[in-house]
């Protein structure tokens, strides 16, 4: 019988920053300038991590959007995301869902190999996470185009999609799904070791 060393997970953490295409958060003095959806909802800024700061949900770590002119979070559009080659077992998403939303990633290897894997979000509007998801952040207000709404959380998730192949990734392709927003992408590898 062989017995074997712990298993140990390594993170890279993604820089999201040349894919944000929406503003999904806003500071109470200016709850207009954010418009996660149609209707210009957007989450309580001053209830969240501060920008780029690093936080960890679950034992996972995940640099939160430092935020630029151009938006804080990513809707998904099939945003080719390109990721330093080497073998995953988890892509750890932080992410929102306007409703709940079921979908597909697509998941391109260096040898031209490609796997499409789920993806599934909760809604941010104070819903129960359907999917099996870790509740990441919760504001207890919500942002209208012009109030705070006061009651009405709006909840960020921790997800997880798998990579079951054994090669080395090269990209992570988001699905053609304006109802679902990433705000922070962190790949796992699992170093188990070799048996002894």
């Amino acid at each position: 019988m062989h017995a074997s060393t712990p298993a140990v997970a390594r993170h890279r953490l993604l820089d999201l920053a040349e894919h944000w295409n929406n503003h999904a958060t806003s500071a109470a003095a200016d709850t207009s300038s954010g418009a996660f959806n149609v209707w210009g909802n957007s989450f309580a800024r001053e209830f969240l991590p501060g920008p780029g700061e690093r936080v960890t949900v679950g034992g996972v770590p995940f640099v939160f959007p430092a935020g630029a002119d151009r938006g804080d979070n990513v809707r998904c559009a099939g945003q080719h995301v390109g990721v330093p080659h080497g073998e995953y077992d988890w892509i750890h998403l932080l992410a929102a869902g306007e409703r709940r939303v079921e979908d597909e990633v697509a998941l391109h290897f260096a040898d031209g190999q490609v796997d499409f894997e789920a993806v599934r979000v909760s809604d941010f509007w104070a819903a129960p996470a359907v999917f099996g998801e870790r509740e990441a952040f919760r504001t207890p207000v919500m942002h209208y185009p012009h109030h705070v709404q006061q009651g009405v959380p709006a909840l960020l998730w921790a997800q997880r999609i798998p990579v079951t192949r054994r090669a080395p990734l090269a990209a992570v392709r988001l699905p053609d799904h304006i109802a679902l927003h990433v705000f922070a992408m962190t790949l796992e590898q699992i170093d188990r070791g070799a048996p002894r």
